[in-house]
């Protein structure tokens, strides 16, 4: 009853963009072959083809030859659309945009969040240029995202920088056989050192340093590994909390 254009129809004059081309369907491949090759399509129950001008640009995370000598992607298809190629390195290689996407992202944030903006200390930047991030850019995002939200400062410090999971220290590269993110959750403590009873006729002497752990290891379980509500409760700065924790080895 009425008169529907297709998305390559829609695109008449203009650029259609194939996200993750390496995981398309070889029967799909095979159309989308034909439409490069004759620079047309036949709508869904019609009877004739329709000229369209388009430019391709398709993306892929994938090895495309690779998969070509597997069998899993015409080879016809691979020339046809490799025609200007361009590589664009993981962040591991390029870490030295990390500052100029943190700007890009607080901004972001700023304004979606109508809040403050924000900035990173210098350690903290420090500790994201010197980790390895799988995740790329979009995990980058999400490190900054959860720091931006957690944080009351308005700047924001190396130990708030949560995503990044506790278990990668401050040099921010994890340790063999790591999976991450590694946080604790509420409900899974992680394994720690048992905490001698405060009435324990076994106790030896406690000097300064052992009696604020031992402190700071009590709040946390009455809150449940809660470091926020543990730092409130012992009336100690977020910041200072969580230098404690590092220094303590508590995780």
């Amino acid at each position: 009853d009425r008169d529907r254009r297709g998305l390559l129809r829609e695109a008449e004059g203009g650029t259609v963009l194939l996200d993750e081309i390496g995981e398309m369907p070889q029967k799909m491949q095979a159309s989308l072959l034909r439409v490069l090759q004759e620079r047309a399509v036949r709508p869904v129950g019609g009877g004739a083809e329709q000229p369209v001008d388009v430019r391709f640009i398709v993306a892929t995370h994938r090895d495309l030859r690779a998969l070509v000598d597997a069998g899993q992607f015409r080879e016809d298809l691979y020339y046809r659309i490799n025609v200007v190629e361009l590589v664009v390195p993981p962040l591991r290689e390029r870490r030295e945009d990390i500052p100029q996407l943190v700007d890009h992202f607080f901004a972001r944030f700023s304004l979606r969040y109508q809040r403050e903006r924000k900035t990173l200390s210098r350690a903290a930047l420090k500790r994201l240029t010197s980790h390895p991030w799988p995740g790329n850019v979009r995990q980058l995002e999400n490190v900054l995202l959860n720091a931006w939200v957690l944080s009351d400062s308005s700047e924001i410090a190396e130990e708030e920088l949560d995503a990044l999971g506790a278990a990668l220290g401050r040099s921010g590269v994890p340790p063999p056989g790591h999976a991450e993110p590694a946080l604790p959750r509420a409900s899974t403590p992680p394994a720690r050192a048992a905490t001698p009873a405060a009435g324990d006729p076994q106790r030896p002497a406690l000097g300064h340093q052992e009696r604020e752990r031992t402190k700071i290891l009590e709040a946390l379980e009455r809150c449940a590994w809660n470091r926020v509500k543990a730092a409130q409760q012992l009336g100690i700065p977020r910041r200072t909390f969580y230098r404690r924790l590092r220094d303590y080895g508590i995780q």
